[in-house]
């Protein structure tokens, strides 16, 4: 099989064995989280709630500020224990709100960010504001705002949307997992995220050393010319950061 790359780079042991063959699994959940609203570059999330309030999982208590900003979401059930200043991993300390579990941790649709209707029904300008909505942000070391890649300048067209699914990482196995057990969800992702930017053409780059991946992939895209699954040779650095 053929495979692209690029000049140079390395191959370190990847010692991925150990997690490359086990599924998923769901964490329970904390009994506490502490939630910064400063998540991402930007401006922080303003707070929606105050101390003693009830929230649900997935419910949105931070909302953005400005373009260059992300909402925050609760990620457990339960009581706003505080909204304070906590250690933050900038190095100082930032505001952040403080939830205690008090169960009920069954995530539901949050109408804001679950449309309820098929892609094919759903328009560019709305996945965009999904996804501002949906407090996404990169997972880079800026957590940019994704809402915001999706505004080039004027005159700009986005041709292609590229997921990076090489995973070249040493012991990292979560994208091998998530692509090889939800194929569909992760083809979904990309055809929003093509929707979104206008783009004519989507791209999956998978490493050779998930040859169980590339095969679910091709087969799942199988008579769609828009998506093309790129098998890549085994070399750091390629992944995702």
């Amino acid at each position: 099989m053929y495979a692209k790359t690029f000049r140079k780079g390395t191959h370190p042991p990847g010692n991925k064995e150990k997690t490359a063959a086990l599924p998923i699994e769901v964490l329970p959940a904390p009994n506490k989280v502490v939630l910064p609203l400063s998540q991402h570059i930007g401006a922080p999330a303003q707070p929606l709630v105050s101390v003693g309030d009830e929230v649900a999982p997935g419910q949105r208590i931070g909302e953005a500020q400005g373009m260059v900003s992300a909402a925050l979401h609760a990620s457990i059930g339960g009581k706003i224990t505080a909204i304070e200043e906590r250690p933050h991993p900038a190095g100082k300390m930032l505001p952040a709100i403080v939830i205690e579990n008090t169960g009920g941790q069954e995530l539901s649709p949050v109408p804001e960010v679950n449309p309820g209707r098929p892609l094919e029904e759903i328009t560019g300008e709305e996945i965009k504001e999904l996804m501002r909505a949906g407090g996404l942000v990169g997972m880079g070391g800026a957590a940019f705002p994704t809402h915001v890649k999706y505004y080039p300048p004027a005159g700009k067209k986005i041709e292609y949307v590229i997921l990076n699914g090489a995973e070249c990482e040493p012991y990292l196995t979560s994208d091998h997992r998530l692509m090889l057990e939800r194929p569909g969800a992760v083809l979904y992702g990309l055809k929003a995220m093509m929707k979104a930017a206008g783009a004519e053409r989507g791209y999956i780059g998978v490493e050779l050393n998930k040859v169980d991946v590339i095969k679910v992939l091709q087969e799942e895209t199988r008579g769609d010319a828009t998506i093309e699954i790129v098998p890549l040779q085994v070399k750091y650095p390629q992944g995702e950061e």
